[in-house]
């Protein structure tokens, strides 16, 4: 089995790197490429995995290039995990649209229609190279935001799954609470791409007992700490939104928080420079406790999870992935991209039932819904009214003021990754 990592230079990849080696039982890997154009960054990150495979006794081969087509020759999955601009684009996500009195953010709000418009051109011709070099490889996206390139993969043709880590963090940390194992903690988790709630936390699979009451009940306070949310709204929710809610419930309290502080993109690229100096060490033959709070926290996992179902291998039969909606939740387009439990294997993601979804949340989703329409049609086709159009349709801008300010200042900083600009 040969897998391809594109953005094989990114400092996450030793996460990566450490789930293939444990997970070879699940994932019998006997060829690894990291593809990356920035040399320099990925024969660091190369050695440092080879180091990690001898160190665990994997026998599988990593090798790494900067020809995209070559890399991927042969490959039967390739996962992307690319950043087009680096991390000092998303720190211009992460602080012009607070010029305007709106988060910054480099998966949602302005910042991450900038981060669309940088990074769909971009996956859509990997991935149309990826076809020609071999029409049956599967491509598993990580790169964000999720749900608009994964749209805009499967829109194309293209044989593709979206992997977010939002769920089996919830998970691990559910079944932590509950003193049980990880698999047996089945998630109602229902959305879209960063924008999900666990409605249900199920023992044994989909039909299993229903704990989340039991949950809030018992370590409401310690989950509302993590979402930074009040204890108050999680017991009136009945529910456990992503962080990522925040954004949306408490979006006045985060810009002034954004304004106080160093932006993200900042803090982790000062963790990148220590991280990279780290991988250089040819001593370091396992993944630095730093690189957790890199993010991306069982990453690896689920990515092993998903491509070994996905290649006919050991996979769990049931993984929260981004995929078509295909009627799955009614109040959305058919070709809606959601996140939710699914069956997974060689054919692909089929999305599980789901109960009638609430109102609150509903009405949420199809409001971000249509502005990734408008945000994919921006990525796809280009010009300032499209753009203006996707921003006015956001609920964390929605007022034309902020959308004339915010479009002018994303062409102004993104002007070189936007060939129509």
């Amino acid at each position: 089995m040969k897998l391809a990592v594109v953005g094989g230079g990114s400092t996450y990849t030793p996460e990566l790197i450490d789930g293939f080696a444990r997970l070879r039982d699940t994932l019998p890997i006997e060829e690894l490429v990291l593809v990356d154009p920035a040399l320099d960054r990925l024969e660091l990150v190369g050695g440092l995995a080879r180091r990690i495979f001898a160190k665990q006794g994997h026998p599988g081969r990593i090798t790494t290039t900067d020809d995209l087509d070559a890399g991927v020759e042969g490959a039967d999955a390739v996962l992307l995990q690319l950043r087009v601009g680096g991390q000092a684009a998303r720190n211009e996500d992460e602080t012009w649209p607070l010029e305007c009195g709106c988060v910054g953010q480099e998966t949602t709000g302005a910042g991450g229609l900038a981060k669309a418009l940088r990074t769909v051109p971009v996956v859509l011709d990997i991935a149309e190279r990826v076809r020609r070099a071999n029409p049956d490889a599967w491509i598993i996206d990580f790169t964000n935001p999720v749900g608009i390139v994964t749209r805009a993969l499967l829109q194309a043709g293209h044989k593709a799954v979206g992997l977010c880590n939002v769920a089996i963090g919830f998970q691990r940390r559910f079944a932590g609470m509950l003193g049980v194992s990880p698999t047996d903690v089945h998630l109602d988790h229902v959305g879209l791409n960063h924008l999900t709630w666990e409605t249900g936390v199920r023992l044994g699979g989909p039909e299993g007992e229903n704990v989340l009451a039991k949950l809030l009940a018992e370590h409401g306070d310690a989950l509302a700490d993590t979402l930074r949310m009040p204890r108050d709204i999680l017991d009136r929710l009945g529910v456990v939104p992503s962080y990522y809610l925040r954004y949306f419930y408490a979006h006045d309290e985060v810009v002034r928080e954004l304004g106080t502080k160093p932006s993200r993109a900042a803090e982790v690229a000062e963790m990148e420079r220590e991280l990279l100096k780290m991988y250089g060490d040819p001593e370091l033959d396992e993944k630095p406790e730093l690189l957790a709070k890199r993010g991306g926290a069982y990453y690896s996992e689920a990515a092993v999870d998903l491509a070994a179902s996905l290649l006919g291998g050991g996979g769990s039969p049931h993984q929260v992935v981004n995929t078509y909606n295909r009627g799955t939740l009614p109040f959305l387009p058919d070709d809606a991209v959601i996140e939710v439990q699914a069956s997974v294997g060689h054919s692909g993601a089929t999305p599980l039932p789901i109960a009638p979804v609430d109102p609150l949340y509903a009405g949420l989703m199809a409001n971000v819904t249509a502005y990734e329409d408008l945000a994919l049609e921006a990525a796809l086709r280009g010009g300032r009214e499209r753009v203006f159009r996707a921003l006015l349709a956001h609920p964390l801008v929605g007022q034309y003021a902020y959308a004339e300010g915010l479009t002018d200042r994303l062409i102004a900083h993104n002007r070189e990754h936007l060939a129509w600009a």
